[in-house]
């Protein structure tokens, strides 16, 4: 069995190369996986790539990036529950004896538990990758449930999907607030507006969730809040968050905090996308084979016009 692979490897900050490390053998409850490709996420990847990652168990370099990661099933172990052949969608791994795998997925070939890889259609492609983005989206405004979100702050891929899963739910049509010009168009045939903040004058939203990452964007929100409201933050944040309590007082606002998804959570969202009703079209802006990983990891965090980078493997054998 060969257990070598190409990674993408983060040695310290703003420090990235693809590099040949070793896997960990599979046991009988393991997949091996051959990536075809793999996401860049301008969140929680621009801040180790950056160093401003707030520490956290399992946090240190040299370390594998990448948790939207497809590829195909080339081993399976007896208890795996898998197939080889199998397209799978993969949320990260921690298989390599040379680097952690603090997110992992962002490799030639990977090693991971067969009951964490998920099974998906063939012609979903390319767009697989989007399934923890859907997922973080999904769970971040308590699925179709939970009540409608009315205005969603932010109008990257994340946002996006905030909105048009918000807007499956009866009767809703959210708002969302975008600044940059080029970042507000894409909302056509999906359900939902995009404004400039400065241009909305309401103060009654129910439900706002932000994805801005913004750590001072709270007193902005609870000025537009309906008493009783509910602020959901969905975003990444490397400062402290802060707010003024007068106001939020006098609203009764509640502040959500968003964490990452749970399987339940990418199950639902593969019914509605196989289902038609979750477009992940549009998404996907920019592609760069796996050879060119430093640039792409550049253009992902430095062009706002990239919505989503990914990395094509299928030519690193």
């Amino acid at each position: 069995m060969n257990l070598d692979t190409l990674a993408v490897v983060l040695d310290q900050p703003e420090s990235l190369a693809l590099k040949p490390l070793t896997l960990t053998p599979p046991g009988d409850a393991d997949v091996m996986v051959a990536i075809e490709w793999s996401g860049i996420s301008t969140g929680t990847e621009r801040l180790l790539w950056s160093g401003r990652m707030p520490s956290f168990p399992g946090m240190g370099y040299p370390l594998v990036p990448g948790y939207e990661s497809v590829g195909r099933v080339t081993w399976a172990g007896d208890r795996s529950g898998l197939e080889v052949g199998q397209r799978v969608f993969v949320p990260g791994a921690r298989c390599y004896n040379e680097a952690r795998g603090l997110f992992g997925g962002a490799a030639s070939r990977i090693v991971l538990p067969g009951a964490r890889a998920v099974p998906v259609s063939d012609a979903l492609g390319e767009e697989a990758v989007l399934l923890a983005l859907a997922a973080t989206a999904y769970h971040a405004i308590g699925g179709l449930g939970a009540g409608p979100v009315d205005l969603v702050i932010g109008h990257g891929v994340l946002g996006r999907l905030v909105a048009r899963i918000a807007a499956l739910i009866e009767g809703a049509r959210p708002t969302v607030w975008e600044t940059n010009p080029e970042r507000a168009r894409g909302a056509e045939g999906h359900g939902y507006q995009v404004v400039a903040p400065d241009q909305d004058h309401r103060t009654d939203y129910r439900r706002i969730c932000d994805v801005s990452g913004d750590s001072g964007i709270l007193d902005t929100l609870i000025a537009r809040m309906a008493p009783g409201g509910e602020v959901i933050l969905a975003g990444f944040y490397s400062q402290p968050l802060s707010f003024s309590f007068p106001p939020a007082f006098m609203r009764e606002t509640r502040i959500q905090v968003a964490a990452e998804w749970r399987p339940p959570d990418i199950v639902a969202v593969k019914q509605l996308v196989d289902s038609g009703r979750l477009s992940l079209d549009g998404l996907i802006t920019h592609r760069e084979p796996a050879s060119r990983a430093d640039a792409a990891y550049r253009t992902a965090f430095g062009d706002p016009n990239c919505l989503k980078m990914i990395l094509d493997w299928r030519s690193i054998s």
